[in-house]
């Protein structure tokens, strides 16, 4: 692994993993739904120009990210670039994410006394890990991007 591969969050599959086609590969990022997570894999449309896209709306932050994902099947790897938008700020990055964002209240304790109390709460890994997860454990690489996919 070098300087650019841990720039761009690439990742290699251990060895001795045994290769998958990549309809199994497109199959287990979509097995990656389910009633627990907090984000949706789906079919990318074509103006998106990838494969596959994970979104999650954190409507209390008023955060979008999303991460498109195409995959190569010729170099068995999924190539996958993150995007964030910010509601409140208004502004838009893309690129290899490790956002974490929390939103904190102030409330009465059980003394009485104010204290700090985490709101909403969001962290980019929990998306990202078993995305990457699925592909690594399929036997291809995950190869973070920035500009294109």
């Amino acid at each position: 692994m070098g300087i650019l591969d841990r720039l761009t969050g690439t990742r290699y599959p251990e060895t001795g993993v045994a290769t998958r086609s990549a309809a199994e590969v497109r199959a287990a990022l979509l097995a990656v739904n389910g009633p627990d997570v907090p984000f949706v894999v789906r079919h990318g449309a074509p103006s998106e120009r990838a494969d596959l896209v994970a979104v999650w709306r954190v409507r209390e932050l008023g955060i979008t990210v999303r991460a498109r994902m195409r995959l190569v099947p010729a170099q068995h790897e999924v190539r996958a670039l993150s995007e964030q938008w910010d509601a409140k700020t208004r502004e838009y990055s893309r690129g290899q994410m490790t956002t974490v964002a929390r939103d904190w209240t102030i409330e009465r304790g059980d003394n009485g006394r104010p204290r700090m109390a985490e709101g909403a709460h969001f962290d980019f890994a929990r998306m990202k890990d078993p995305l990457r997860g699925a592909v690594l454990d399929a036997g291809w690489t995950w190869r973070g991007v920035v500009f294109r996919l």
